[in-house]
C-alpha cells in the first residue's frame, strides 16, 4: 500500500521530518504491519521536482490494513492534509537483504503490455527481484502487482538508494513489527 500526498513547492518540510520523529513509533507494534516506511520527497533534492510525504506499507494480513485504514491514525493524516488516494497491490514477493539501516528508498512501477504474457513478465521480474538482494546496499525488497492496470511496483529500501533509479526517496522512519512473518520468495 502506498500513498503520496503532494505538498505545495514552499512548504516547510521540517513539518513532515517532526510529525514522522514525533509520531512514526505509533507503528512499531501495529498488528498485522509487515513494515512501514516512512518516505518523502524534497524538491530539489536527489532530483525531486515536487514535495512530498510518501509512506509504503507492507501489509502481512488485510485486517491489519482495514484496521490502519479506518483508525484515527488515517484519519488524522486525511485531516490534517486531505484524504489521499490509496494505491495497493497483491503482493509477489518479499526479499530481506544484508543492509543494516535503510535511509533511503526507490519505487518503480512497470506497465506490462497487452500483448505481453503476464507470467512471463512477473517471472522476469521476480529473477531481477532477486539479484536485488545481493547488492550490498539492499535493506530489503518487494514487488508487487495491480492486475486491474497490469502494473508491477518494484520497492526498495536502501543504505543509500542509486542515482539512477525512477524515483527516489528519503526514509524518515521504518516501523517493522512483523517484518520477520513477510515470508521471503514469493506470496508473502
Amino acid at each position: 500500500m502506498h500513498y503520496e500526498i503532494t505538498l505545495p513547492a514552499d512548504y516547510d518540510m521540517g513539518i513532515i521530518r517532526t510529525r514522522v520523529a514525533t509520531r512514526g513509533s505509533a507503528l512499531d507494534d501495529f498488528p498485522g504491519l509487515g513494515l512501514k516506511a516512512f518516505c518523502m520527497r524534497e524538491r530539489g533534492v536527489d532530483g525531486s521536482p515536487v514535495n512530498q510525504y510518501a509512506p509504503f506499507y507492507l501489509w502481512r494480513t488485510a485486517e491489519g490494513m482495514n484496521s490502519f485504514l479506518w483508525g484515527p491514525g488515517f484519519r488524522g493524516l486525511s485531516a490534517d492534509f486531505g484524504r489521499p488516494t490509496v494505491q495497493h497491490w497483491v503482493g509477489l514477493a518479499f526479499e530481506r537483504g544484508t543492509a543494516t539501516t535503510p535511509t533511503a528508498a526507490t519505487k518503480r512501477t512497470e506497465h506490462i503490455p497487452a500483448d505481453t504474457d503476464p507470467t512471463e513478465a512477473v517471472d522476469q521480474a521476480l529473477e531481477e527481484l532477486k539479484q536485488r538482494k545481493d547488492h550490498p546496499e539492499v535493506y530489503a525488497t518487494a514487488l508487487a502487482i495491480d492486475p486491474r492496470h497490469w502494473e508491477l511496483v518494484h520497492f526498495t529500501l536502501w543504505n543509500t538508494a542509486p542515482h539512477d533509479a525512477d524515483v527516489r526517496y528519503q526514509v524518515l522512519h521504518l516501523s517493522r513489527p512483523e517484518l520477520d512473518d513477510l515470508s521471503a520468495g514469493r506470496h508473502w
